[in-house]
């Protein structure tokens, strides 16, 4: 009977450890996420916090106001009495300019690439999408020279067209992967029921595999925006000489200068919070889709 109670005794005392133990492993995975977490956002949330007072020093609080944002609304600060850079306003117009441009003819290209690419032989597909993967994983420095080199040996001036064709060039293999997903999941047989039933190739794909790709061609639109927007290397390396700059190599050229234009925090709190608003939307989209469906 002694026996058979210390035997019971341990098991219970190796299930209560096994908990404490999963307990603690369970603590710090949530107390590492948080911290990664604070790591992403703080200096996001501090940007925000101080873009409600006008001081030009970042962390010098000189009370709450939205001057910053009037100023980058109207142009001209009263307070000060002088207009705000109006490269920033040309750089604003230029990023929206080639971000929408370059996402909508890359998401053309990457889903009609992707299409292509999914009609493939097996060998030949699993050799394109490795192709396609490159592009991805290849340094930004190292394609911006590579498009600079050609544009250059092609004889082809520098400027706002060739930033566009940069942006399509590494935004379409995202496109691409964003497709590919959606493309694997379709029904491969009622393109072909379309056609069997009189609709030409056009009207097949557009109205029996847009509807089915759009999930996947609005992800890479989405994303092919933020990437042209976010992009550096490729745009200092294809704009030229031209005076065309878009908010990273204008942002690039004024930090040279000895500091960043103040208005330029109520604009990233704009730009932060829409992107954020927008991924809320498809998510709760997307999530009530899912749930029509089942």
């Amino acid at each position: 009977m002694k026996q058979t109670t210390n035997i019971i005794s341990s098991a219970d005392l190796a299930v209560k450890n096994r908990q404490r133990d999963l307990k603690v492993r369970r603590f710090f995975a949530n107390a590492y996420l948080w911290l990664l977490l604070v790591v992403l956002y703080a200096p996001i949330v501090l940007i925000i916090v101080f873009s409600f007072t006008k001081s030009k020093v970042l962390g010098n609080w000189t009370g709450f106001t939205f001057g910053l944002y009037e100023n980058l609304f109207t142009g001209y600060d009263r307070v000060a009495q002088v207009y705000v850079d109006p490269n920033l306003y040309h750089s604003v117009f230029y990023t929206v300019i080639i971000a929408l441009v370059s996402a909508i003819c890359a998401t053309i290209l990457g889903t009609l690439a992707a299409i292509g690419i999914y009609n493939m032989r097996q060998r030949s597909r699993n050799a394109i999408r490795f192709l396609n993967s490159i592009p991805m994983i290849n340094p930004d420095i190292i394609t911006g020279i590579s498009l600079f080199l050609l544009f250059v040996f092609l004889g082809i001036s520098r400027g706002l067209v060739t930033v566009i064709i940069a942006h399509v060039v590494f935004c379409t293999p995202y496109v691409v992967l964003s497709v590919m997903p959606r493309l694997s999941r379709m029904n491969p047989n009622i393109y072909e029921a379309a056609l069997d039933l009189g609709a030409t190739p056009f009207v097949a794909l557009r109205k029996v595999m847009m509807p089915e790709l759009w999930p996947g061609m609005l992800s890479g639109f989405i994303l092919s925006i933020t990437l042209s927007i976010d992009d550096f290397g490729v745009t200092f390396f294809t704009k030229g000489s031209g005076g065309i700059d878009t908010l990273s190599t204008y942002i690039y050229a004024d930090a040279r200068k000895g500091g960043l234009t103040p208005e330029l925090r109520p604009l990233f709190s704009i730009i932060f919070i829409t992107m954020l608003v927008l991924l809320i939307i498809i998510n709760v989209r997307a999530k009530k889709n899912a749930e029509k469906k089942k």
